[in-house]
Parts: structure tokens; C-alpha cells; sequence
């Protein structure tokens, strides 16, 4: 009776005082782009990205693999599938060689806790089509019918919660050749078959069935938002699915949403604004430099440097984007070494660092006008300044903060504080611990933590 009676009064409460209600969104750009953004995905800072499907097992080119190849008809992939694989061969047989054998998801989330992110996003399904979850709509063409006959997006998004990462779930809202769709297109989008058939119940599903903290869209750009039905979809979403209150969406809906619609903005993949935008975004970039998914062909020199890693990180935060730093695991499940290499670098960068990362917001200055080398970030009164190349002679000079008589300098991993002095005109002198001469080159990225500046 106590708890009908609690009820009652809370449904009175929020008819009588509509602000106690949740708001609710409207199918229409205008409404869903009021929501705000829920915080976790901005005090996160860093995340995983992996692609992973079929375009594992040619494993060559990229995971555009079947369009280059019979989309396209490019030469190279053409040849490439005639050297390796029997006359007639189709995509389709590519398939039952996408085992997953060696997929061990609780050692994928601890190399990626121990990598510092604190969210993942996995591709359920590429522009392939293949789904990497039992999809109802998917017949045969779906990671528990073949293949791996295995969830993979359940039993990863299990490891992930058992290691508190957040789950987000990449899905591509067209297929290159699924009939339906190059019907619809064929219509110049006038019908929606392939949405009302294929793209919404999967979306429902996967929200439903995994309740992500993340939609990572995209294969949206050959079609108006109005023909993916995405403000509907949104609405839902927002409103009434389970993750209405937690849930972060980006910018991939329909043609011309890019950089204007949705919840954080991606913009371009690797996509890096000159100057701090308004709104938040994230940069998508890949530990391979020339494919999303794995190349077994991939050289060394391809592969992101550790230097190149940490700069785009700091460049990212200090603009008030997050980093989602790409993996591309092999047919049968493994990161290959080099990424876990990169990935644990990244890591122990991150624990030593972290601090003018995670929860950092932009500083009035991002970037020191007179070099690209150093970086600010905030928290609070607190700044942080990330130089990327360790000065020649040791005295950092920093020409933004204003320093008081009671600035306190440290250098994080490094005990104590160090001495500055104010630079003539303004600015400050900051001595460094003295650094032992080394023929390795040092590591990148060192930050100093400015307390009692302005």
C-alpha cells in the first residue's frame, strides 16, 4: 500500500511539476539534438575500435574487400582472388574460414583495460552484412549459423562488463548487395523495404538483446536520414529503450547528418579540427595506416608508432574530442602482437599520464602559439602542459600560463616539484629533472601539472 501510495504521489509530482518528468524527444533533429550528451562519454577520453567480420579471412587490401573486388572489379583483388583461392569462388565461402577459434574475449578485455581504455566498440556487422550475433533477419549469413557459430558480440560484451568497459556496438546501416537494398536504391530510395525489413529489427535487436552504452552508425551516406527512419529510431532510443538515460550515439544517420545531427560528432574517419569545436567529437583512427581490418600483408613501417599514437591522443583531448584507436583481429580471434605492443604502450603512457587526460576538459589555450610540441588540458583550476619533445637544454618554456608566487610545477611520474621562474615578458621557466643521454630515442609525451596558475 506504502509503495502504491509513493507512486501515486511521484505521478502526481510530475504532473503537477513537468521538470521532475524526463523529457521526451520528438523524431526531429531540432528535439534530438537537445539531448545532452550523457557525461561518461566525455570523461572516458579513450576507447578500442575492432574491425572484425568476413573481410578477416581474405585478410588483404582492406575490410572494403568485397566491393573493390566485385563491386568495383579492381584488378589487384581480382588477381589477388585468383591466385589464392579456387576458380568461382564467392564472398559467401569466405565465410566458414571466419572461425574465431583463438577468440578469447576476457584476454580481449584485459589487453584493452591494460591499454587504458575505458570503452570498446565492435563491429556487429560491416557493410558486408555478415553479423557478428545471431541476427533474426541475417539467415545464414550471421555468426551463429556459420563460421564461428558463436556470439561473438554477447560473449565479448559479457567480458567487457566483467572488466566495468563500456560496450559500444559499430553497425552499418546499408549493405553494398543485399537485394533488398539495391532495390530500395534502385528507387532512388522512394521505398524502404531493406530498412522496415533488415536495418530497424537489427538495430532494435542489438539495443534490446545488448543494451550497448554506445551506437557506433555508419553506411549511412548514400541515403537521407528520412529513409533510414533514424529520427524514429532516436526517438526510441531516447525515450523509452532501456539505455534511454545512458546511452551516446554519433553523427551517422542519413546523408548530410555528418558533423551536423546525432550525439558526438565523428565527421570524417581520422577526422582532426584546427581549432577547439563546439561541440563534441571523436577521432576514429587506425593502429594499421591503411586498413580498418587485419592485412595479413601489413609491414611494419604501416603500423602506427608509438610517438605518432601519443600525439594524436594528446591533440585529440587538448581539442575536447575522445581517441578511438582501431585493432583489426584475424579470422581466428588474435590481436597480433605488434597492436598489443602499441596497445600496452598506450597503457602505461596512460598510467603515468592519465591524470591530464580522463575528466580533463580544454584549457583556455590549447596549443602553445609558438610550437606544436606543447598541448593543455584542465581540470578544474588545475592545467596541465603535454610536451611532446623534450627541450634540448631542459627549461621548458611555457608562454601562456600566468604564474602566481604560489605556482606549484610537478612532472607526473616524477617525485617532488620543480623550479620555475617567471619568464621576461610573460610566461614561465620550468626546469626538468636532468635527463640521462640515451642513444634510444626517449619516450613521447611528458606532462607538467600547473597548480596556482591562470
Amino acid at each position: 500500500m506504502a509503495a502504491m501510495a509513493a507512486r501515486a504521489l511521484l505521478c502526481v509530482a510530475a504532473a503537477l511539476c513537468p521538470g521532475l518528468a524526463a523529457p521526451r524527444y520528438r523524431p526531429d533533429w531540432a528535439s534530438l539534438d537537445s539531448r545532452p550528451l550523457p557525461a561518461w562519454f566525455d570523461r572516458a577520453k579513450v576507447g578500442v575500435f575492432v574491425h572484425w567480420g568476413v573481410f578477416s579471412v581474405p585478410a588483404w587490401g582492406s575490410e572494403w574487400f568485397w566491393w573493390h573486388w566485385q563491386g568495383e572489379r579492381d584488378a589487384a583483388y581480382e588477381r589477388f582472388v585468383r591466385r589464392r583461392f579456387p576458380p568461382g569462388t564467392t564472398y559467401a565461402e569466405f565465410a566458414p574460414h571466419f572461425t574465431a577459434y583463438d577468440f578469447q574475449p576476457r584476454q580481449w578485455a584485459q589487453l584493452f583495460q591494460r591499454a587504458g581504455a575505458r570503452y570498446v566498440v565492435l563491429t556487429t556487422k560491416h557493410h558486408e552484412g555478415f553479423t557478428n550475433w545471431g541476427s533474426p533477419v541475417s539467415w545464414n549469413w550471421n555468426s551463429v549459423d556459420t563460421g564461428p557459430h558463436r556470439d561473438l558480440v554477447g560473449e565479448l560484451g559479457e567480458a567487457l562488463r566483467e572488466s566495468n568497459l563500456r560496450y559500444g556496438l559499430y553497425h552499418s546501416l546499408m549493405e553494398w548487395f543485399h537485394p533488398l537494398y539495391l532495390a530500395d536504391k534502385q528507387s532512388d530510395f522512394k521505398t524502404q523495404s531493406f530498412v522496415l525489413k533488415k536495418t530497424m529489427p537489427e538495430l532494435y535487436d542489438l539495443v534490446l538483446k545488448y543494451k550497448p552504452d554506445l551506437i557506433w552508425s555508419d553506411g549511412d551516406w548514400e541515403a537521407p536520414d528520412s529513409y533510414w527512419n533514424s529520427t524514429s529510431f532516436l526517438a526510441w532510443l531516447y525515450n523509452d529503450s532501456p539505455v534511454k538515460d545512458t546511452v551516446v550515439v554519433n553523427d551517422r544517420w542519413g546523408r548530410g547528418c555528418s558533423c551536423h545531427h546525432g550525439g558526438f560528432y565523428n565527421c570524417a574517419d581520422k577526422f582532426r579540427p584546427g581549432t577547439l569545436p563546439q561541440h563534441k567529437w571523436e577521432m576514429c583512427s587506425s593502429l594499421d595506416s591503411l586498413s580498418w581490418g587485419y592485412r595479413s600483408n601489413m609491414s611494419l613501417a604501416e603500423v602506427m608508432d608509438e610517438r605518432s599514437m601519443i600525439e594524436e591522443l594528446v591533440q585529440t583531448v587538448s581539442l575536447g574530442g575522445n581517441y578511438l584507436l582501431n585493432v583489426g583481429p584475424t579470422k581466428e580471434g588474435v590481436i597480433v602482437p605488434i597492436f598489443q605492443e602499441r596497445l600496452l604502450a598506450l597503457g602505461r603512457w596512460l598510467e603515468t599520464n592519465g591524470e591530464a587526460i580522463y575528466e580533463s576538459q580544454p584549457w583556455r589555450v590549447q596549443v602553445e602559439n609558438t610550437t606544436d610540441t606543447v598541448w593543455y588540458t584542465s581540470k578544474g583550476p588545475v592545467v596541465f602542459a603535454i610536451f611532446l619533445l623534450w627541450p634540448r637544454d631542459s627549461v621548458l618554456h611555457l608562454s601562456s600560463p600566468i604564474p602566481s608566487p604560489g605556482t606549484q610545477v610537478t612532472l607526473l611520474g616524477f617525485g617532488g616539484t620543480l623550479e620555475w621562474h617567471k619568464q621576461p615578458g610573460k610566461g614561465m621557466l620550468i626546469t626538468l629533472p636532468y635527463m640521462l643521454p640515451s642513444p634510444l630515442p626517449p619516450q613521447s609525451g611528458w606532462v607538467v601539472k600547473l597548480e596556482g596558475v591562470k
